[in-house]
């Protein structure tokens, strides 16, 4: 019988997001592709130790019973063929039950996500990053030196978003960068019932909350937070954009400017996406974190 990815929430994965291989990759971007081949092949026997995404992953699968398969995570690597058996072997060593991968030697991987319905996508490589975004899917680049955090909360994923360029479009993150504080409140009162467009990140909060509904009976449960500089009056644009989705986040910190870091490190979220670099850099102290590629805070100077 043909598998179906049909109404699953689908998470593509590098091999260096689910694995710590920062080692390997020294040596890979030090020489050509053989000697990591070739390290990888002596390494076969020896599982990786887990990477930033691994607890998010580990989590994630427990979404699936004997009875439901709601959750597909599948290895999407520039990696080759060969290094790809130590990824599953590690997969396997780690009791992670992922069956599927894609590994093409060096060339960027995205061109693969329509295929595999991906909700998410996780990468180490700032490029694939920015061309999985550009081709219309959520895409974070992880930082691997991120905090992976004890589990906590085990029967419960906690994921955390910044909004605008991430949840939201960048539509008054442009107007905040190119006219000030001033006139970001002024353009927000004036637009507070009118929904933000949608950011790259809304299709994974659909995703997640059409797993919580399908999922009920489960044990794993999903808890939400928007994490945003936004402080009042500019919060409830934020708000009203997400009633008129439809869709519930389970706490919000308008912060307006505060350092986010603290906050996250009382949400203990397993991931936490944003836009700008020095909150990721920020936040990886206290939080596996991904940084989302996308807005006018990552354009070209």
């Amino acid at each position: 019988m043909a598998f179906s990815l049909e109404g699953k929430l689908v998470v593509a994965i590098s091999s260096r997001a689910l694995f710590d291989f920062e080692e390997e990759n020294q040596l890979f971007e030090a020489s050509d592709d053989s000697a990591y081949m070739q390290l990888q092949l002596d390494r076969l026997d020896s599982p990786a130790k887990p990477g930033v995404a691994y607890p998010l992953v580990k989590k994630l699968l427990r979404f699936n019973t004997k009875s439901e398969q709601n959750v597909e995570v599948v290895i999407l690597s520039r990696n080759d063929p060969v290094s790809g058996l130590r990824v599953f072997r590690s997969a396997k060593s780690n009791h992670l039950a992922i069956e599927r991968g894609v590994f093409t030697r060096g060339r960027p991987p995205y061109h693969y996500l329509k295929s595999l319905q991906a909700n998410l996508f996780l990468s180490a490589n700032d490029d694939d990053v920015r061309a999985t975004l550009a081709a219309g899917f959520p895409a974070a680049m992880v930082f691997p030196q991120s905090r992976q955090l004890a589990e906590s909360h085990p029967n419960e994923i906690r994921i955390a978003f910044d909004g605008d360029a991430v949840l939201f479009s960048d539509e008054a993150e442009q107007v905040f960068q190119s006219e000030g504080l001033d006139a970001f409140v002024a353009h927000e009162s004036n637009k507070v019932e009118t929904p933000l467009p949608p950011g790259p990140f809304k299709p994974l909060l659909e995703a997640l909350h059409r797993l919580q509904s399908v999922s009920a009976s489960n044990e794993m449960k999903i808890r939400t937070a928007l994490v945003t500089a936004r402080s009042a009056p500019a919060h409830e644009r934020a708000i009203r954009t997400l009633m008129a989705w439809g869709i519930a986040v389970d706490e919000a910190m308008f912060l307006g400017g505060l350092p986010k870091k603290d906050f996250l490190k009382e949400f203990e979220p397993d991931f936490f996406f944003d836009d700008q670099t020095g909150h990721c850099e920020l936040a990886a102290d206290v939080a596996p974190t991904g940084q989302v590629l996308s807005g006018v805070a990552n354009q070209p100077k």
